[in-house]
């Protein structure tokens, strides 16, 4: 088996191509480089630098490296970014993939791993988001990730490749510092981020209807969601795989904005009072994993706790901001 693996030497691509190569998995790294670094990859990861939009390279790497299997990771990620420029997100996440699964299929791989997001359910009012919960995505970023796993489905079922959907929760942490992700979108470096310049952390509403008023989540630390990538990787290469599959990935546990800030605040001994600020629209006010189906039926589970995830990404941000 050789295994593709695209945005390979991104933030989660790049914890992706250690765990697999660790594992002994062949693996190679597609990657434009958008938002990825090629250090990150392990030595003996040859990278391909361009794009799942270009189908021709596609074509050519596939019969190069004799590529049996991909995990499609590439995909823009950004929901603010998304509803600003919708048009930009369906054609790079959907059209890329629809190019992508054009090459799988003409080359006769039938193994696939799609990275998917619980973006996909939107803000449904349950404690628990399984599998069978609604999807009813509320900006284009989401729509895009829904519209890739019917594709996906639709691509598996016409030409006989086997799939998986993984749908990502909220990641944090880092396996090594330089891994760690060196963008500032997401809750964890936004705090750090605001602390290395002196400022309060922010929390946008604590008049949600949870047990501190503050938005509740599920973080899932991605050395935990590399691991569920090797798990389905060996479950697409067993010889009974078929079909398709759909998973959550999360820890299946709850953490309020409130008490992740709190733990920040430990790790890093900066614990100055947040600033309250008023709702942002389209938070839910609990959007939590259920994990039951992925340890059911790959074997996996979560490890790692919220606190080992932040001071990894705490190593990590000194690591890339000489702190």
């Amino acid at each position: 088996m050789t295994w593709l693996i695209t945005g390979g030497a991104g933030y989660i691509g790049a914890h992706v191509a250690r765990v697999m190569t660790d594992a002994g998995e062949r693996v190679l790294a597609l990657d434009d480089l958008s938002a990825g670094y090629p250090a990150r990859l392990p030595a003996e990861v040859p990278l391909v630098r361009g794009s799942s939009l270009d189908g021709d390279l596609l074509k050519r790497v596939f019969a190069e490296h004799e590529v049996t299997g991909v995990v499609h990771l590439a995909a823009r990620k950004q929901v603010a970014e998304s509803v600003a420029q919708p048009t930009r997100y369906y054609r790079e996440n959907v059209g890329g993939l629809a190019t992508l699964l054009d090459a799988v299929a003409e080359a006769g791989i039938r193994r696939l791993l799609f990275s998917s997001s619980a973006a996909v359910y939107g803000n449904p009012d349950v404690d628990l988001i399984t599998e069978r919960t609604p999807c009813a995505p509320v900006n284009p970023y989401g729509e895009t990730k829904l519209a890739g796993e019917w594709l996906v489905r639709a691509a598996g079922q016409a030409h006989g490749i086997a799939t998986v959907c993984l749908r990502y929760f909220n990641v944090a942490g880092a396996a090594a510092p330089e891994l760690a992700d060196t963008g500032v979108f997401n809750i964890v470096p936004m705090v750090f981020d605001r602390l290395t310049r002196d400022e309060a952390p922010r929390i946008f509403g604590d008049d949600y209807p949870t047990p501190d008023g503050t938005c509740v989540r599920d973080y899932i630390h991605v050395a935990d969601l590399a691991e569920a990538h090797l798990a389905a990787v060996r479950r697409l290469s067993s010889a009974d795989a078929g079909g398709d599959l759909t998973l959550n990935i999360g820890s299946g546990e709850g953490v309020s904005v409130r008490e992740l800030i709190e733990v920040i605040g430990d790790v890093t001994g900066d614990r100055r009072t947040p600033l309250v600020e008023g709702r942002r629209p389209g938070d839910a006010p609990r959007a939590v994993a259920s994990a039951e189906l992925a340890a059911r039926e790959l074997g996996w589970t979560a490890r790692r706790g919220v606190r080992e995830m932040v001071e990894s990404a705490w190593r990590g941000w000194q690591h890339h901001h000489g702190g």
